[in-house]
């Protein structure tokens, strides 16, 4: 190991969040008797901190830090002592595909996860997957337990440890985790805690007073099914705090809090109409929040626009690993140490398959979203809304009769709904060529198979 590169470790190291004296003087004496390098590298070893990886199931922003009603006090808790990123997006709305992004930091049409692995979609290399570069690079062991939903056997991904449950309920998989953290586990590692929550079927809000005084989110109507639908909602999240509660306490009480980045994130939209599979903010908009060593503190707020593409290249930065070849996101840690305000100008998100094939495109920028449509399909793909309470209620109103553009144009700082399309508006026909153009490239640029025709 090169000498500037030797000293580079030792900065972030005397720098990150939780070097206790015990645990160097232990190294020390372990080291006894190898050369000075040697001892370097056993210490930065020791030190990197670990990855705890929690991620929920169409969770969005319905979160209380984004100022929701959901009842989220934990979530809420690590938010105020970590950082909480507010246009955090996936980069597909549907979820093997926004989990393998994540994870891979590729698209879904750079990855092969074009649809749902329980519809027979898989990665293309499992290699790819964060977890082998951490154990090659930086010695990092890998556990899973809970949910996944990136590989019909997780035994393919390449985990140590592996723990998943018929359900993969908070019930299930919590106390599995919480024991897993009590175990002093091998350190530095990747541990991922996956929860069936809050996907449908939600748990019930019946007998709950609360379900009659509950706001459904936009663009759904107030009306009695959906405040059902949204209360039902709620109780879901709920039940999922309690579980990340839960974790993070045995990650306290096992001493491991102060060495351990948490990252806590979701895989895309609620199941609600036009939000989870749609391309509108509502469909890609994230909650994610992090905290730990490296500058993940302080209850900070942070308004870059980033995409789930963008997590692998910054914990690489943070680790002082090099990137893998295949990475197409940008870390944003120079955000996070105050050296720049955004990492993207533009953002892209894309839907192949889930339930149906929808192939669709979009950019977005802070002021616009562009969404391009490549089907001959003219009314909503209704089996692409999980089925629930809201989705009945506009079905029954004539949701499948609504026409569907093959391109819109929003601007998202006189409307971030993204309610009122100007695609074919003409004072913004420069501003429309222009985000056409650079999706476009973008699609050249990744060798999107959707140029060709369908997939």
């Amino acid at each position: 190991m090169g000498a500037s590169r030797q000293a580079s470790r030792r900065a972030f190291l005397k720098s990150a969040a939780g070097v206790a004296g015990g645990v160097v003087a232990g190294v020390r004496s372990d080291a006894i008797g190898r050369n000075a390098e040697d001892r370097a590298d056993a210490f930065a070893a020791t030190r990197r901190p670990n990855i705890l990886y929690i991620n929920s199931h169409d969770t969005g922003r319905y979160t209380s830090l984004y100022g929701y009603q959901a009842p989220t006090p934990n979530i809420q808790k690590l938010a105020s002592d970590g950082v909480c990123f507010t246009r955090a997006h996936c980069a597909a709305p549907t979820c093997s595909a926004s989990r393998t992004s994540l994870l891979t930091s590729q698209y879904p049409h750079s990855n092969g996860m074009l649809g749902l692995v329980n519809r027979g979609f898989s990665l293309g290399n499992y290699q790819h997957h964060v977890l082998h570069t951490l154990r090659r690079e930086a010695g990092y062991s890998a556990a899973l337990i809970g949910l996944q939903h990136i590989a019909a056997d997780p035994a393919v991904i390449g985990y140590d440890h592996v723990e998943t449950f018929a359900g993969n309920h908070v019930e299930q998989v919590t106390p599995a985790a919480v024991h897993f953290l009590h175990n002093q586990p091998r350190q530095p590692f990747w541990l991922e805690v996956g929860y069936f929550e809050t996907h449908r079927p939600y748990r019930s809000s019946k007998g709950q007073q609360a379900a009659r005084y509950t706001r459904p989110p936009e663009p759904i109507p107030n009306v009695e099914p959906t405040r059902e639908d949204m209360a039902d909602f709620h109780a879901s999240v709920s039940k999922l705090d309690e579980g990340v509660g839960e974790v993070l306490a045995a990650l306290r009480a096992a001493g491991l809090a102060g060495n351990t980045l948490v990252i806590s994130a979701t895989d895309h939209g609620i199941a609600f109409p036009e939000m989870k599979t749609s391309l509108y903010d509502a469909g890609t908009g994230v909650h994610l929040v992090m905290r730990g060593p490296g500058g993940f503190e302080g209850g900070r707020i942070c308004d870059a626009l980033l995409s789930h593409i963008d997590l692998f290249p910054t914990i690489c930065d943070l680790l002082e690993i090099p990137h893998p070849g295949w990475l197409q996101g940008k870390s944003f840690l120079p955000i996070i140490h105050g050296q720049v305000d955004e990492v993207n100008e533009e953002i892209h998100a894309e839907l192949n398959y889930h339930a149906a094939y929808e192939p669709k495109r979009s950019i977005r920028t802070k002021r616009w979203k562009y969404i391009r449509r490549y089907s001959d399909y003219t009314h909503p793909i209704l089996p692409n809304c999980d089925d629930g309470l809201s989705k009945q209620y506009w079905v029954q109103n004539g949701w499948g009769k609504q026409v569907v553009p093959s391109e819109e144009l929003f601007d998202l700082t006189f409307d971030p709904n993204e309610r009122h399309n100007l695609a074919a508006a003409e004072d913004y026909r420069s501003t429309l060529e222009q985000m056409r153009q650079r999706l476009q490239a973008w699609m050249e640029s990744t060798s999107d198979p959707l140029l060709k025709g369908p997939i």
